[in-house]
């Protein structure tokens, strides 16, 4: 028969003795069994991100997390954010509040840990010592769990002799059958000692993991392992398996790279009469070569794409898509969004390859669905805290990001925007090989009409009207010039504008008018206004230009 662990109902362990009596750790008992999980759907769900505060928050983590909390919202359940911090030497608290700064800037807000509290807390593992070493101590009254005391040299000794017999660094088991006085002795002596967990030697753990399906591991490869340190600090997996159970965690998404760390956690879960959580292991996020994302492949972390300019509602969708996706072609998604369509069994169990260049086509998306007056604030606020503008808000504000947003995919890319607007590089455009056909296209004779209209006060009093009255002008200039169409309008947006590209060129020339007579242009923008431009048209030396002179190719240099 089937002993069953007692525990809450969602989920108890299954152990399957293969040698009759129940459980129970005797020095000489031949330990061979299975352990396979069984889940109760009607539970509460109650999932976790457990970060550790050793740096910057990855891409990789911050995607776990998401999953963590749109699993959570999707089924009405709690989203817990515990910080482990047990690596003392590496943890800090500036690490820690980085960590909860990005995780609030991407919306992740948690129910309970850091900052918020809860039923469960601390949330601090650093906090929660006297609790591991109450567990310590009731696994080794029960015998699931013995002292060892191996020295350094010992185990590394063991280590070199596997090696030569091309077995598993697993330890022998020294003091696993040792007698009472043998360990009394020690203790008398003041050796430093470790508690191990007692590991059967035989058998097999089977988990139905809910992204990767079914998952196991032959108990005989692992070792009789340690739960606390001879410092009386406890090692990882432990921690883990009873912050878990205490904190009642039903669901435990994590990277797969935590996978192996699952063999260990179920035999202490069983060990300590917990119910064992579903699992859940993401694949992990690949850089371009299909190797594991890292910090040689440029930025990597949640901050480093904040201060390039990334919107956190665009970086949230984007880390959605990393392995997952709603079964449609749709790829544009609010978090809301993400809550109603999540499904933990649409996660791909492959690895999602990070694309830098998607993801900045995606925040162009996200960027252009912001509410007009709320993106004309964020980029005039931009402009004027790089010191183009001297405000960051008005007609010619509005105008401009209305001109140029087709173009900003990044809250930064709208300084290049702008400032490619209000330069005026004509002799490197003339000077190209790209502006070449459009000089030879008799461009001195375009010019000499246009300077004509400036001179009259005709092509002012045109861009008075605004855009209805620059199109009604161009009509009638072409005409008069007996030009149509690419002929026409590029000479006019060389001329005017300096550049063979650019957004709308009737909006463009009309906001370069009023960017002059409003005196909104900060003096180090390196604006050309229009009367400059004039002046520059003026001094052109067309001749020079129409020899196709090589000098002339450094006058872009001077111009710019």
């Amino acid at each position: 028969m089937a002993a069953l662990v007692a525990g809450t109902p969602w989920m108890r362990i299954r152990v399957i003795p293969e040698f009759a009596p129940p459980f129970i750790f005797r020095r000489h008992f031949r330990r061979n069994f299975s352990v396979r999980a069984s889940i109760d759907s009607d539970a509460p769900v109650r999932v976790r991100f457990a970060p550790s505060p050793t740096g910057n928050l990855h891409v990789g983590g911050a995607r776990t997390a998401l999953f963590n909390y749109l699993f959570a919202r999707s089924k009405g359940g709690k989203f817990v954010l515990r910080i482990e911090d047990t690596d003392l030497e590496r943890s800090t608290r500036e690490s820690e509040e980085a960590v909860l700064r990005d995780l609030a800037w991407l919306g992740l807000d948690w129910d309970e840990g850091p900052g918020v509290g809860g039923d469960y807390g601390p949330y601090r593992q650093s906090e929660r010592n006297a609790m591991y070493k109450q567990y310590a101590e009731k696994l080794l009254e029960s015998g699931h769990v013995y002292r060892c005391f191996c020295s350094n040299e010992e185990l590394e000794k063991m280590k070199e002799i596997a090696e030569l017999k091309k077995l598993p660094p697993v330890y022998s088991g020294k003091w696993a059958t040792a007698a009472d006085g043998e360990v009394e002795e020690e203790l008398a002596k003041g050796t430093p000692y470790t508690y191990r967990f007692r590991v059967p030697k035989e058998g097999s753990l089977k988990i139905n993991d809910l992204i990767r399906g079914k998952v196991s591991w032959k108990l005989d490869t692992l070792g009789d392992f340690v739960i606390m340190r001879s410092n009386g600090q406890p090692v990882y997996n432990f921690c883990v398996t009873v912050d878990d159970a205490t904190m009642a965690i039903s669901h435990v998404i994590r990277a797969e790279e935590h996978l192996p760390n699952t063999l260990r956690q179920a035999l202490i879960y069983k060990a300590l009469g917990f119910p064992m959580p579903s699992f859940a292991h993401v694949s992990l996020i690949l850089a371009p070569d299909r190797s594991k994302l890292s910090k040689r492949h440029g930025a990597t972390s949640v901050g480093q794409y904040r201060d390039m300019g990334y919107l956190p509602q665009a970086m949230v969708n984007y880390l959605a898509l990393l392995g997952w996706g709603d079964g449609t072609e749709n790829e544009f998604f609010t978090i809301d969004q993400l809550v109603e369509k999540f499904s933990i069994g649409r996660v791909n169990k492959s690895g999602a390859v990070f694309d830098s260049t998607k993801l900045r086509w995606m925040n162009g998306q996200h960027l252009r669905a912001i509410p007009f007056e709320e993106l004309s604030q964020l980029i005039g606020e931009r402009w004027k805290s790089t010191g183009l503008l001297t405000e960051s808000e008005g007609p010619f504000v509005d105008d401009a990001v209305q001109l140029l947003k087709d173009g900003i995919d990044l809250v930064t890319d709208s300084d290049t925007a702008l400032s490619n607007l209000l330069s005026y590089p004509v002799h490197a455009t003339l000077t190209s090989p790209e502006g070449r056909p459009i000089v030879e296209d008799k461009l001195s004779e375009f010019s000499a009409h246009l300077l004509a209209a400036y001179d009259s006060g005709e092509l002012f009093g045109v861009l008075e009207e605004g855009l209805a009255g620059w199109q009604k002008w161009v009509k009638g200039f072409g005409k008069t010039l007996k030009r149509k169409g690419k002929s026409l309008f590029m000479p006019l947006r060389v001329l005017l504008t300096g550049k063979l590209h650019g957004p709308d060129m009737g909006s463009s020339v009309i906001l370069i008018y009023k960017a002059g007579n409003h005196g909104i242009v900060s003096p180090q923008a390196g604006f050309v206004t229009l009367k400059e431009r004039f002046g520059i048209l003026r001094q052109l030396d067309w001749e020079a230009l129409n020899q196709d002179h090589p000098a002339l190719e450094s006058a872009a240099t001077i111009s710019n």
